[in-house]
C-alpha cells in the first residue's frame, strides 16, 4: 500500500513538472487516470503475492525429500512432472507481461477519447455527433478487448495448468510407485497426498499468480519510468549578471521559441522585449500571431531555442481560458492564500463581481462546480482575473480577460482594475479590446511570431502599416467616463456567457457520487452473467465446471478404494504369514486404467471448462462497458452538469478494469472452491455420516462470520470507490490550470490537497485489507478446530472408517480448510468487485434524452426546413427536473432568412435560448421550425439541420478532417474551399500532413481564435438553412471578427441566423434584436425601433460611451430605411 500511495504522490509531481510539448503530444488525462486506477494498482497487489516466489520453490526442496524417503522413485518421477509448470509459468507469465503493457496502451486510447467526449459532449450533441464517437470509442474498446482475450487465453492456459499438473503428478508418482512392485496402503498414498496438496497451494497456485503478477508489475514500472523520463519545463538558472532588475523586470533579447521541436516553424522569433517596472503594455495582433506565446515564455512554459529571457520579481497570471476548479468562488479567488479581507474586496469590485456575487444565496460561499459549470463565462473570466488581482504580485500577465466581457463592463475593468488597481504594477495585457489601447504605454503589434510594431498609441497610428487600420475605431478613453456617469449603474450588461440560470439556486449543481447500501442484490449477478448474451456458451460453461469436479471427487474416491481394496488383499495364511490375494470386483490393472482415463479425461474438461468460462466473461464484460457507454452518450446534459470528469472516468476506467481482468480469475477461484467444497462433502457423507455433523457446525459458524464481515467490507469498498473519483477529479483539474498553478508558484497548495485526497482515499483501502487480514486469521483459526475435531472422532470411533477412507477424509479436509481460508475471503473479494459491475449498471440506467431516431412516419422531409422559420410559443426552460425556470414563457417568431441578435445581461438567458432550441435542458412549451414541432422529431433530425459556433470552441484529438467532418461526408476539395474562406487554408497547408495532420486533445496546438475559424468550417461545410453563433467572435481580433461576420454574411445570406453578442457592432445592422432579462423576453423588434423606444436596449447603446451609440444608431438607421426601401 505504501509502495502504491508513493507512486501515486510521485505521478502527481511529475505532473506538476511536464513540459507543454509533453501533454500536447505525449500523454493525456486518460493515461493519468490509467497511472493512478490501474498501474499502481498492479504493484500493490504483486507486493501483496510476492512471497511465494521464494515459499514456493523452497517447499519443492523439503517436499521432495520427505516424499522420496515414503515412496523413493515415485518422488522424483512425480515431483519431475509437477516442476514442468514452472518453466511453463515463467513462459506464460513473459507473454502476460507483453500482453499486459500492450492492453495497457489500448486502455490509454480509450480513455483519452473518453475524456475527449465527456469533456465536449455539448458540442457532440449539438452537432449530431454521437455514432462517429461512438464507433472511435467501440473500436478503441474492441482493440482493447481483442488484446484482454489473448491475455485471458494465456492465464486460462495457466490457470489449467495449474489445476491439472498436481493430479499428474500425483498420479504419476502413485503409478510408478505401483510398477516398480510396491503395494499401495494408506500412509504412503494419502502422505504423498497431503504432500501435493500443499505444493498445489504453493506453487501451481501461488508462484504461477506470483509470476504472472510480477510480469504485469514490471510492465507498469517501464510505463511509469518511462513516463517519469518525459521532458519537464526549463527552470530559469541563476545569473550572475542578470540583465532584469527591479527597473527592468522583464527582458527578452533575440528570443526564439517553438511548443514543438517536431515543427518547423519557430512559435517566436528573434524577440526583442525590454519592460520597464510599472508600465502597462498592450499586446495585440491577428489570430496564431504569437501573443499568447509570448506570455507562455515569459512564464517558462514555452522553451526557448535561442536567446535570453530574464525576469526579476513575483509574476501573476490570468490566462485565456479561464481556469475555475470544483471549490466555492472565494476559494478559486484566494487560491490557497491567507484571507486580507480588505484587498479581497477591493479585488471584488474592481472585477465587477459584487453584483454577480450579491446574486448568489450563498454569496462567494457558492460553489462553482468543475470547470465553473455553475457560472456564467463571464463569471468565470472575471473570477480568473480576480484571482490573479488578489495575489500581491510585481508582474501581471493577463492574457485576453477582456474577450469575455461586454464595452461597458470592459472599460471599467480597465479603468479600476488595471489603470487604477494595478497602477505602478507592470502589465503586459493581451486584448483583441482595441478601444482600450489609449491607456497603454506601449503597444505591441504581433504578426506571424515576431513583433512587427510597438510604441504608444500615438506612434503606431503613424506608421500606416495595415495591422494599424484597426486604431481608426478606437475612441478616447474619457467619452466611456461620462457615458458611465450618465447612465444608471443597475443596467450593468454582462458577458459572453453560457449563463445556466439568473441565480444560484436555480443552477445545477455538482451532487455527490451516488452509493449502494445494504446486501449486493442477486440482480447485479443475474446482470452480469446476462450481459454474455449467449445461453449455449453458459449452459456449456456450467456443465463442465460440474463435470470437472464430478470426475475430480471421483478420481479422489477411486484412489481411496484402490487402497482399501488392496489392503483387504492381504490375508493371513495358514502358517501364520500374510499373503497378497486380490479380492476387489475391479483387477487392479482395471483401476489403474480406469484412474489414468479420469486423469486424463480431466485435462480436456479443465481446457474446455476455462476456455468457455472466459469467453461467457469476456462477452459479459464487453458488453457491459458498451452498455455503459451507449447509456452515457445518451445521457441529458443536467447529467454531465451535476457529475465531474473524473467521476465518469472513474467508471470507464477502474471499474471497466476490474470487470475486464480481476473479477473473472477471483469468480472463477469461487466456483472452483464452491465446487471442491461440495465434492468434499459428498465424500464426508459418503465415508460417515456423523462427520457431517461437525462440518456443518463449521459452515453455519462460517456463514454467519461470512455475513458480518461482508456487510461491512462492503461498504469499506464502496466508500473506497467514491473517494477514488476526487482524485482523479483533482488530477483532471491540475492538467486544465497547470499554466496558471505554475505561475502562481501554488505546487505545493494543489499537492497538499491531491494528499488529502489519497490519504482520505488510502484510509479506506487500509481499512478494507485490515478487514480481509483479520477476517482471514478468524478462519484459519476455526479451521484447525475443525481439522482437530474430525481428527479427534477417528480417535476416539474407530469403527468409524477404515484405513483408506480415514487417509481420504483426512486429506480431503486438509484440502477444504485450505478451500474456506480462501474460498470464504475470495466470496468477499468477489462481493467487493461485483461493486463494479453495480457501479456500472448504475451509469447504464441513467435518464436519457427523448428519441434520437425518429420512426419512418415520423421522419421530417429530407430537404426540410426549406425556409428557416423558428417560433417559440410560450416556451420554459430549466436545467433540472426540480430546478426552478430560467426561461419564463417565451414567446416570438423569426421569419426566414432574418438575421436575429440576442443581447442581455449576465443570467438573462441568451444562452438559454440555444439550449432551448437544441433541447438541451428540460423545455416545456413548442419550438415550431418550417411549421414541424421540434418536439415531434427525434433529436438527430433537428439538431443536425442547425449549425453553431459555441462560444468555447471545441477540436478533439485526432486529425484534423474527422473534427470538420467525422461522417466523411465531404470531399477535401470543399473542406479546403470552407479553409479558404475563413483565411485560414495557409496556415493547414504549412502542416506536413494538410487535413490528416494531428490535433492535440482539446485542440491546444491550435490558438483560441484559430479554433473558433475551424468551428466556422464545420458550419460552411454543413451549409444548414438556421446559423446560431453563440459569442462566436469573443476570443478573435478585430480583423477576424470582421471576416467571420462577412462570412456569415455572405454564405448564409439566405439563412435563418441566430447571433449572441456583446459586441453591439456585430449585430445592429441585424433585421431584430430580442433582449433578454431575468428569463425573459422584455424587447424585440429591429433595432433602430429599439433605439427609438429608448428602453432596454437603448441604454446598452449610451453605455458603450457616446461616440460609440452614435455610430451604433447610425448603423441601425441606415439598415432599417435601406430594409424599407428593399421591402417597398
Amino acid at each position: 500500500m505504501k509502495v502504491r500511495v508513493a507512486c501515486c504522490t510521485l505521478i502527481y509531481r511529475k505532473i506538476l513538472r511536464l513540459s507543454n510539448s509533453v501533454l500536447e503530444n505525449e500523454t493525456s488525462v486518460g493515461q493519468m487516470v490509467n497511472f493512478l486506477s490501474n498501474d499502481v494498482n498492479r504493484l500493490d497487489y504483486f507486493v501483496i503475492g510476492i512471497h511465494y516466489l521464494w515459499i514456493g520453490p523452497l517447499q519443492v526442496f523439503v517436499i521432495a525429500y520427505l516424499t522420496f524417503r515414503e515412496i523413493g522413485l515415485g518422488a522424483i518421477t512425480g515431483m519431475i512432472a509437477f516442476l514442468l509448470c514452472i518453466p511453463l509459468q515463467i513462459f506464460l507469465g513473459r507473454k502476460v507481461s507483453r500482453l499486459t503493457s500492450v492492453s495497457a496502451k489500448k486502455t490509454d486510447n480509450r480513455l483519452r477519447l473518453m475524456n475527449q467526449i465527456i469533456n465536449g459532449v455539448e458540442v457532440i450533441k449539438m452537432y449530431v455527433w454521437e455514432v462517429p464517437y461512438s464507433l472511435l470509442v467501440e473500436k478503441a474498446r474492441r482493440k482493447e478487448v481483442d488484446v484482454i482475450k489473448k491475455y485471458s487465453i494465456v492465464e486460462q492456459i495457466g490457470l489449467t495448468l495449474d489445476m491439472y499438473f498436481p493430479r499428474v503428478g500425483l498420479f504419476i508418482a502413485i503409478l510408478t510407485y505401483v510398477l516398480t512392485g510396491n503395494n499401495v496402503d494408506a500412509e504412503k498414498v494419502f502422505m504423498t497426498t497431503a504432500f501435493y496438496t500443499i505444493l498445489r497451494d504453493s506453487m501451481t497456485t501461488g508462484f504461477a499468480i506470483s509470476v504472472h503478477q510480477l510480469a504485469e508489475a514490471v510492465v507498469s514500472i517501464r510505463r511509469l519510468e518511462k513516463f517519469m523520463t518525459y521532458p519537464e519545463i526549463s527552470v530559469p538558472q541563476k545569473v550572475q549578471n542578470q540583465i532584469a532588475t527591479q527597473s527592468v523586470p522583464i527582458y527578452l533579447k533575440n528570443v526564439t521559441a517553438r511548443w514543438d521541436n517536431s515543427r518547423d516553424n519557430d512559435t517566436l522569433q528573434n524577440i526583442h522585449l525590454t519592460v520597464q517596472a510599472g508600465s502597462f503594455i498592450a499586446v495585440i495582433g491577428q489570430i496564431g500571431s504569437g501573443k499568447s506565446s509570448l506570455l507562455q515564455a515569459i512564464l517558462r512554459e514555452l522553451s526557448l531555442t535561442e536567446g535570453v529571457l530574464e525576469t526579476s520579481g513575483k509574476i501573476s497570471f490570468a490566462d485565456q481560458r479561464p481556469w475555475i476548479f470544483a471549490s466555492s468562488i472565494r476559494q478559486n479567488i484566494l487560491f490557497g492564500q491567507s484571507m486580507n479581507e480588505t484587498r479581497y474586496n477591493e479585488v471584488i469590485r474592481v472585477c465587477q463581481l459584487t453584483r454577480d456575487i450579491d446574486l448568489f444565496t450563498h454569496k462567494d460561499r457558492t460553489m462553482a462546480g468543475e470547470r465553473g459549470i455553475n457560472l456564467s463565462g463571464g463569471q468565470r473570466a472575471r473570477i480568473n482575473l480576480a484571482r490573479a488581482l488578489y495575489t500581491d504580485a510585481d508582474i501581471y500577465l493577463l492574457d485576453d480577460p477582456l474577450s469575455a466581457v461586454d464595452t461597458h463592463v470592459g472599460s471599467r475593468i480597465v479603468d479600476e482594475c488595471i489603470c487604477g488597481f494595478l497602477k505602478g504594477k507592470t502589465i503586459i495585457l493581451v486584448t483583441h479590446q482595441i478601444q482600450y489601447l489609449k491607456a497603454a504605454d506601449q503597444i505591441i503589434v504581433m504578426n506571424n511570431g515576431s513583433i512587427q510594431a510597438k510604441g504608444s498609441f500615438e506612434e503606431l497610428q503613424s506608421m500606416n502599416l495595415d495591422s494599424m487600420k484597426v486604431f481608426e475605431e478606437v475612441e478616447d478613453k474619457e467619452e466611456f467616463g461620462e457615458a458611465e456617469t450618465k447612465m444608471e449603474k443597475k443596467r450593468t450588461m454582462g458577458e459572453t456567457d453560457k449563463e445556466e440560470d439568473a441565480v444560484a439556486e436555480q443552477e445545477p449543481v455538482e451532487v455527490a457520487e451516488t452509493r449502494s447500501k445494504g446486501k449486493m442484490s442477486s440482480n447485479v449477478f443475474f446482470s452480469y452473467w446476462k450481459a454474455s448474451r449467449n445461453i449455449f456458451l453458459f449452459l456449456l460453461m456450467t456443465i463442465m465446471f460440474i463435470s470437472s469436479q464430478s470426475i475430480a471427487s471421483g478420481s479422489d474416491y477411486l484412489v481411496a478404494f484402490w487402497v482399501n481394496t488392496e489392503m483387504a488383499s492381504w490375508v493371513r495364511s495358514d502358517n501364520g504369514t500374510m499373503d497378497f490375494q486380490w479380492s476387489g470386483p475391479l483387477s487392479r490393472n482395471g483401476i489403474i486404467y480406469i484412474y489414468s482415463g479420469l486423469t486424463m479425461g480431466i485435462a480436456c474438461i479443465y481446457v474446455v471448462q476455462t476456455f468457455t468460462y472466459y469467453a461467457v466473461c469476456m462477452r459479459a464484460s464487453k458488453n457491459l462497458h458498451a452498455q455503459m457507454f451507449r447509456s452515457i452518450v445518451r445521457a441529458v446534459m443536467y447529467f454531465y452538469n451535476t457529475n465531474p470528469a473524473g467521476r465518469i472516468l472513474n467508471r470507464f476506467s477502474k471499474d471497466i478494469g476490474i470487470i475486464d481482468k480481476k473479477m473473472p480469475f477471483t469468480m472463477f477461484d469461487v466456483i472452483i472452491m464452491f465446487l471442491n467444497f461440495m465434492g468434499t462433502i459428498v465424500i464426508l457423507g459418503t465415508v460417515s455420516v456423523w462427520l457431517l455433523i461437525p462440518t456443518c457446525v463449521i459452515i453455519v459458524l462460517f456463514y454467519y462470520m461470512r455475513v458480518v464481515y461482508i456487510s461491512t467490507s462492503r461498504a469499506v469498498k464502496r466508500m473506497e470507490g467514491t473517494t477514488r473519483s476526487p482524485v482523479f477529479d483533482h488530477v483532471g483539474a491540475t492538467l486544465q490550470g497547470l499554466t496558471t498553478i505554475r505561475a502562481f508558484k501554488a505546487e505545493k497548495i494543489v499537492t497538499t490537497e491531491f494528499d488529502n485526497h489519497q490519504d482520505l482515499h488510502t484510509s479506506t483501502w487500509f481499512i478494507f485489507i485490515s478487514l480481509s487480514r483479520a477476517f482471514g486469521l478468524y478462519i484459519e483459526a476455526f479451521c484447525l478446530i475443525y481439522i482437530a475435531v474430525i481428527t479427534i472422532m477417528f480417535f476416539v470411533f474407530e469403527d468409524l472408517a477404515i484405513a483408506g477412507d480415514i487417509g481420504l477424509v483426512i486429506t480431503q479436509v486438509s484440502a477444504v480448510v485450505g478451500i474456506l481460508q480462501w474460498g470464504i475471503r475470495q466470496t468477499g473479494e468477489l462481493e467487493n468487485q461485483m461493486t463494479s459491475v453495480e457501479r456500472v449498471l448504475e451509469y447504464s440506467k441513467l435518464e436519457e434524452e427523448p428519441f434520437l431516431d425518429s420512426i419512418p412516419e415520423k421522419k421530417p422531409p429530407e430537404e426540410w426546413p426549406t425556409n428557416g422559420l423558428v417560433e417559440f410559443r410560450d416556451v420554459k426552460l430549466k436545467y433540472g427536473p426540480k430546478s426552478t425556470y430560467v426561461l419564463n414563457g417565451i414567446s416570438f417568431v423569426i421569419k426566414p432568412k432574418e438575421k436575429v441578435g440576442v443581447v442581455g445581461r449576465t443570467g438573462a438567458g441568451k444562452t438559454s435560448l440555444i439550449s432551448a432550441l437544441f433541447r438541451l435542458a428540460y423545455v416545456e412549451g413548442e419550438i415550431i421550425i418550417d411549421d414541424i414541432p421540434t418536439n415531434e422529431i427525434a433529436l438527430h433530425d433537428f439538431r443536425s439541420k442547425i449549425s453553431i459556433i459555441p462560444q468555447e470552441p471545441v477540436l478533439f484529438g485526432g486529425s484534423l478532417r474527422r473534427n470538420l467532418d467525422p461522417f466523411d461526408e465531404y470531399s477535401d476539395n470543399v473542406l479546403w474551399e470552407a479553409l479558404e474562406e475563413v483565411e485560414i487554408r495557409e496556415t493547414i497547408s504549412e502542416m506536413a500532413a494538410g487535413l490528416n495532420s494531428k490535433v492535440s486533445e482539446e485542440g491546444s496546438n491550435f490558438s483560441v481564435g484559430q479554433r473558433q475559424l475551424l468551428c466556422l468550417v464545420r458550419a460552411l461545410v454543413r451549409n444548414n438553412k438556421i446559423m446560431v453563433l453563440d459569442e462566436a467572435t469573443a476570443n478573435v481580433d478585430p480583423q477576424t471578427d470582421t471576416l467571420i461576420q462577412q462570412t456569415v454574411r455572405k454564405k448564409f445570406v439566405d439563412c435563418t441566423v441566430i447571433t449572441i453578442a456583446h459586441r453591439l457592432n456585430t449585430i445592429m445592422d441585424s433585421d431584430k434584436i430580442l433582449v433578454m432579462d431575468q428569463g425573459c423576453l422584455v424587447e424585440y423588434d429591429h433595432p433602430y425601433v429599439l433605439l427609438q423606444k429608448k428602453g432596454y436596449f437603448y441604454n446598452m447603446v449610451q453605455q458603450t460611451g457616446a461616440a460609440m451609440a452614435n455610430n451604433l444608431s447610425e448603423v441601425a438607421k441606415n439598415c432599417f430605411y435601406k430594409n424599407n426601401e428593399a421591402s417597398s
